[in-house]
């Protein structure tokens, strides 16, 4: 059995100073030894139109690919009106379709989110698991990382200051790969 376990990391949010994505790169950094962390961009992926999911986009392409060939996912993202991000959404719509080709079937996954409200992407969180029923992922329930008031937990660079904050991600890619080794018996 393969000890090494592949993550594909994906930000909610294309804002270039975001949150989110700050924490995505806390990760990478965070990941235990024998994890690797790729963050995948979806800036390129075109809206969702059914009639063209076949037409083979090469942006749609490599993410399924990349999905695919990962062992699990680490979805990091904002809430925006009390549910996901539209580009998360668009990303996940692009990437589990056409019907019988969801990239996400069987996948290990874990959820955190940054917010600078108080909750801390709690309600993004629970869509995303209501999403990840019908896509078939397998969410991990605990730790949950809701980073509630962010912008005091991070630099003027964008670096991740809070002690705790980072504990918690650190918890949370261990407890990923341990689901993950354990859905590969």
């Amino acid at each position: 059995m393969n000890n090494r376990i592949k993550i594909v990391g994906i930000s909610g949010s294309l804002r270039k100073r975001s949150f989110n994505s700050a924490l995505l790169r806390e990760a990478v950094k965070l990941a235990p030894e024998k994890v690797e962390i790729e963050i995948l961009d979806i800036s390129q992926i075109p809206l969702y139109n059914q009639d063209l999911e076949n037409n083979g986009n090469q942006a749609v392409l490599i993410l399924k690919n990349k999905i695919k060939a990962a062992d699990a996912v680490l979805f990091v993202s904002p809430e925006y009106n009390y549910s996901v991000s539209g580009v998360l959404k668009n990303a996940i719509d692009c990437a589990s379709r056409p019907y019988g080709d969801n990239s996400f079937e069987g996948k290990p996954v874990a959820i955190m989110g940054a917010s600078i409200g108080m909750l801390g992407t709690t309600r993004m969180q629970y869509h995303l698991r209501q999403m990840s029923v019908f896509l078939d992922m397998k969410p991990i329930n605990r730790p949950e990382v809701m980073v509630g008031l962010a912008e005091e937990k991070f630099d003027a660079e964008g670096n991740l200051t809070d002690e705790k904050t980072k504990r918690k991600i650190k918890e949370l890619i261990e407890s990923l790969v341990v689901w993950t080794k354990s859905l590969r018996i």
